[in-house]
């Protein structure tokens, strides 16, 4: 048996609404001829005449009475699975995110995300992965919902991104550290024991060096694979740590930050997602909230 022309439901809703081939013709915007072939059609098929004449007028045969709410619901039910969702009620959504961020976002971020999201849509979980690395793959596989991350110029099409926030380095000393009082200099700079931060492990990897000039050396006592432990043993030990400023502002408290002494270029952190999730309601009002959440944080810094 072949399967039904499901299109045939549009035709007979519009039919039993107007009672009517003329008016059913152009409610639907067709001939009244191709209107008169999906009747003789949805008549083979129901095995029933669905209309017949009455007068001057057609009325439905108790078949096609039965057949009205049912026939309606259907149509209805259909076009809003097919209809684009613009719009989503957070306070009814119950969904579980996950953000993939480099440590200190979470610090930095994660509590007025959470409070924002229990106020607005309490059935919504998020969950924050570490970020060991740059590959898009759990993007592309659809394992993380959104990424935090320092975009090149140019992204492949298989991902979206969207700014949140300019970033710039900055140098961290714990307050005993000989160079936390006055103005620090290149040499010194340059001389003092560095913590970097690698995910690879290697300084030539370091995730500051894009970001200052090029050829500069320093002396490296440690890499370590997180801003967050960079500045634990900075805090503990006469090391400097050069981080970002607002990524890290909350890892920073107790110590003292100074001004990088030598030219440094400012970057972008953006908000990463894959294209399959563009359309998404729910996907738009949670890239909707990370964007406030974080434009709010830099107005108050």
């Amino acid at each position: 048996m072949s399967a039904p022309d499901l299109n045939l439901l549009v035709t007979l809703d519009a039919l039993l609404a107007e009672g009517s081939v003329a008016r059913a013709s152009r409610r639907l915007r067709l001939s009244p001829s191709a209107m008169s072939r999906a009747l003789a059609r949805l008549r083979e098929t129901t095995g029933d005449p669905l209309l017949v004449r009455a007068g001057r007028g057609l009325v439905p045969t108790p078949r096609a009475e039965a057949l009205r709410g049912r026939v309606h619901d259907l149509v209805q039910e259909a076009q809003s699975v097919l209809r684009p969702v613009d719009r989503v009620e957070p306070a009814t959504l119950s969904r579980a995110f996950s953000l993939r961020t480099a440590d200190g976002f979470v610090e930095n971020f994660g509590p007025a995300l959470i409070a924002r999201v229990a106020a607005e849509a309490p059935g919504v979980r998020l969950n924050f992965l570490q970020k060991p690395d740059k590959g898009s793959a759990p993007l592309r596989e659809g394992r993380v919902d959104l990424e935090t991350a320092v975009v090149d110029q140019v992204i492949g099409p298989e991902l979206r991104a969207q700014a949140l926030f300019r970033d710039r380095l900055v140098v961290v000393v714990r307050p005993e550290h000989p160079l936390a009082a006055g103005e620090l200099t290149f040499e010194a700079y340059q001389a003092a024991r560095h913590v970097v931060v690698s995910r690879s492990g290697f300084e030539e990897d370091a995730v500051d060096l894009p970001f200052l000039p090029q050829g500069m050396t320093r002396k490296i006592a440690s890499v370590v694979g997180g801003f967050a432990i960079a500045l634990s043993l900075a805090r503990s030990a006469d090391l400097i740590a050069t981080v970002p400023e607002r990524h890290t502002a909350v890892l920073r408290d107790g110590m003292v930050t100074l001004a990088v002494p030598t030219p440094s270029q400012s970057f972008t952190v953006s908000m990463l997602w894959h294209p399959r999730l563009d359309g998404d309601a729910a996907h738009r009002w949670l890239r909707s909230v990370v964007r406030d959440v974080c434009a709010t944080r830099a107005a108050h810094e």
